[in-house]
């Protein structure tokens, strides 16, 4: 059994994370522990105190107790509004006050690029546009090529964890571009693990989402790799022999 930890601010599409850990199979579990959000809003300046030391120690030793091998900060802007350096130095107090290997959503994107070995993406974000740019602006210093950022304006995680199918679709298709190699959607506070699949058919690439690139960070950390295709290409290992 893989025990992977995750901490996961305030309460929006937490439902995601025992979706996956079905999808996976029975040797791994996902153990979840919501964090103190503060201010609900998708400002630079809440979204700094965030992910701040102090509310991500505090739910640790939960996970400890529950035998976790890894822990994700399972926030995008969270993470990335610290821009590169500040994120990994996010990340490496993570692990020290942890004693685990650490990573957060925004590095789960960055490697998830790469291990579907694409480079250019397009991004559909539910964050206002200021907010977006700087997720942009992490992926290009993680070696990405953002190919176009298509931003919704939304300030609070409450509102986005209250959209459904129709406005995901919407904010896919309207992202998207014809350049693009893969489409990213950011947002831990959005829905979207019972819809790759349909995603990726509808638009013919690969689909990133950040509940499902955190969950397969906590598999890198681990150092396990699952075939779920389920989860969209980022979990579909090729090439899969049959005996």
């Amino acid at each position: 059994m893989t025990a992977l930890g995750f901490l996961y601010p305030g309460h929006s599409a937490e439902d995601d994370y025992p979706r996956i850990e079905q999808l996976l199979g029975g040797d791994v579990r996902v153990d979840l522990v919501h964090t103190d959000i503060g201010e609900d809003a998708h400002r630079v300046d809440a979204l700094r105190g965030l992910g701040s030391p102090e509310r991500l120690a505090a739910g640790l030793e939960e996970l400890r107790l529950a035998g976790a091998e890894a822990v994700v900060w399972a926030c995008t802007s969270g993470s990335f509004v610290l821009g590169w350096d500040g994120a990994r130095d996010q990340v490496r107090r993570l692990a020290l006050a942890a004693g685990m290997p650490a990573s957060s959503t925004s590095f789960a994107f960055v490697h998830a690029i790469r291990e579907i070995e694409v480079r250019r993406v397009a991004v559909g974000a539910t964050y206002p546009d200021d907010v977006a740019q700087l997720f942009a602006d992490f992926l290009r210093a993680g070696g990405a090529e953002v190919t176009g950022v298509r931003s919704s304006g939304i300030v609070t995680a409450a509102e986005v964890g209250t959209w459904g199918e129709r406005e995901l679709f919407a904010l896919a298709r309207a992202a998207d571009s014809p350049d693009a190699e893969a489409l990213l959607l950011p947002d831990t506070a959005l829905h979207t693990v019972a819809h790759i699949p349909a995603l990726e058919k509808e638009l013919g690439k690969p689909v990133l989402t950040a509940n499902q690139v955190t969950v397969r960070e906590g598999l890198r950390l681990a150092d396990r790799r699952v075939n779920a295709p389920e989860l969209g290409a980022l979990f579909t290992r090729e090439p899969l022999v049959q005996v």
